[in-house]
């Protein structure tokens, strides 16, 4: 089999690469660096060129050979190599005619337990229990609550160190007593608290058992997560962007995390994301594979998911919620009672839609703005 042309498509504010072969089969990957989706659409064409009328089947050696061919490394190059790596585990699965997850060992659970992402903010605490309620109605017994700070705050309000951490513990009373106890709570502080915000807010908050303090502070500093790890009895998830497997091992071996948070469309694809699964599990850690993406990125996590013996929970984001993009593939996944189904078709189990792009025309996401304090300083994103 060799490597004959491939396509680059946009849809929504995902990109998307399929790569052809002299067989017909037809690879399908999706790249995560969400921001900067034309510049990896450009490194991309230029790995894809490189990889015309060669065997597509090698698939640790073209992991291994874009990733170190290159002088200089970064986000755009490693969603390039991602794409590219899931959309030749699709091509081996189709050519072989069974899922991914079996050439990886096989199933090692019947489903997989999800929760959502709301991705928008609601305010008002009658809001905010209808919205978590109408989640639970749908099935899920899991869901993320964002802790990062007020939208915009002019004069400071909830902002400031008291105000902060009171108004975040708030919101997660108001949802915990809304939801009950028979359901988890995934807290997004999304790198919004120094050091001291986020063991003081930490501690208050574990009162409500949630079952994740995700990205507490700037993963940057693996010290400083892990300080926080060890004041907080809260399991505490990081990793989402991560570039390279080495940054993984570092992260748990300062014992900073009970969960990494590998994302499959930008850490290098299903062979890297693969190998943290790994890593995770002989340092005792769960997985929680990030998905902020499409249907293509929610397809290869559960790939991911059948086939580990170590995983937490997989994130469903909020924008594919009843049935918004399932027109986009020809087989979205599929829900029920709080499970994500493990798809049983070759490859990674869907394709997409001819009419992909007209259906859901390319918007930007992100930008150069960055979110500012009431004092007009910078602050993570």
């Amino acid at each position: 089999m060799k490597v004959t042309g491939y396509r680059i498509r946009y849809a929504k504010h995902y990109l998307f690469v399929e790569i052809e072969t002299d067989e017909g089969i037809t690879g399908l990957g999706e790249a995560g660096n969400w921001t900067f989706l034309k510049p990896t659409a450009e490194a991309i064409r230029e790995m894809c060129d490189y990889m015309i009328g060669k065997d597509p089947s090698r698939i640790e050696d073209w992991n291994q050979n874009f990733y170190r061919a290159q002088y200089f490394r970064g986000s755009v190059v490693m969603s390039a190599i991602s794409a590219i790596d899931i959309a030749l585990w699709d091509i081996k699965g189709k050519k072989l005619g069974v899922p991914v997850y079996e050439l990886l060992g096989g199933r090692t659970r019947d489903k997989v337990r999800c929760y959502t992402s709301p991705m928008q903010t609601v305010e008002g605490n009658g809001a905010l229990e209808k919205s978590y309620l109408e989640l639970k109605n749908m099935g899920f017994t899991a869901a993320k609550i964002f802790v990062n700070g007020p939208v915009s705050s002019p004069d400071g309000t909830g902002e400031f160190y008291a105000s902060r951490i009171e108004s975040e513990l708030e919101k997660v009373a108001t949802v915990r007593n809304a939801v009950g106890k028979d359901f988890d709570l995934v807290l997004e502080v999304h790198r919004g608290m120094n050091k001291a915000e986020a063991i003081a807010f930490g501690r208050a908050v574990e009162q409500y058992r949630p079952m994740v303090l995700e990205d507490p502070v700037a993963p940057d500093n693996y010290e400083t997560m892990a300080e926080v790890a060890s004041k907080v009895a809260v399991p505490i998830a990081s990793g989402e962007r991560f570039i390279s497997l080495r940054e993984f091992e570092m992260l748990m071996r300062t014992n900073a995390v009970s969960y990494v948070r590998p994302d499959v469309c930008a850490i290098g694809g299903i062979t890297t994301a693969r190998k943290v699964a790994a890593l995770a599990e002989a340092h005792d850690v769960l997985v929680i594979p990030h998905n902020p993406l499409g249907p293509v990125s929610s397809a290869a996590c559960l790939q991911l998911c059948a086939c580990i013996p170590n995983l937490g929970i997989q994130e469903l984001p909020g924008f594919c919620l009843n049935g918004k993009e399932d027109r986009m593939v020809d087989r979205p996944v599929s829900f029920h009672d709080g499970f994500l189904t493990i798809p049983d078709g070759p490859g990674i189990g869907l394709s997409l839609s001819r009419e992909a792009e007209e259906l859901y025309p390319a918007v930007c996401r992100g930008g150069m703005a960055a979110k500012r304090a009431c004092d007009g300083s910078v602050k993570d994103w």
